[in-house]
């Protein structure tokens, strides 16, 4: 039978609460429920956990958005946002956010929508990205032209710097 330690808390040797867990190179953590693995960490940091349905498994880095922004395109001014730190009102329906920390390469995805307050959905395009900006417009179908909208939002997946 394997060895089992029970503890309400764990306590570096000083005393405090800095909980921490040293692991030598190559080990991992695994956290299982009913005997099943359902999140794993390896010593460089990069972390599995159990998908749902808990047939496969999904990558946290590479899963989660690594910038975004919701901003108004009309008076022109953000609403909220992750990992942006500007925002450019270039020109007409045409705006560059800067991603504090910079992507990895320029092959990121970058996923866009925009708005009029009418409801009307219009065209929001990206152009040009580089790692630490991405570019977009938004275009009004029926004239075929570049217009401000209300609501514009982009979200960035891919791999940080």
């Amino acid at each position: 039978m394997a060895s089992e330690i029970k503890v309400d808390t764990i306590v570096n040797a000083g005393g405090d609460n800095d909980t921490g867990i040293d692991l030598a190179t190559n080990d991992q953590i695994l956290l299982k429920v009913a005997n099943a693995t359902k999140l794993t960490m390896n010593s460089t940091g990069q972390t599995t956990i159990v998908g749902e349905g808990g047939t496969t498994t999904t990558s946290v880095q590479q899963g989660l958005a690594k910038s975004w922004t919701h901003f108004n395109g009309d008076s022109f001014g953000s609403r909220d946002d992750f990992n942006t730190s500007s925002l450019t009102d270039v020109s007409t329906g045409n705006y560059t956010f800067a991603i504090t920390n910079n992507m990895g390469n320029r092959n990121y995805t970058l996923t866009t929508n925009g708005t009029r307050a009418n409801d009307q959905h219009v065209g929001c395009y990206w152009y040009d990205n580089l790692t630490s900006q991405a570019k977009m417009f938004t275009m009004d179908f029926t004239s075929n032209s570049y217009e401000d909208t209300d609501t514009v939002m982009a979200v960035i997946h891919g791999d940080l710097a």
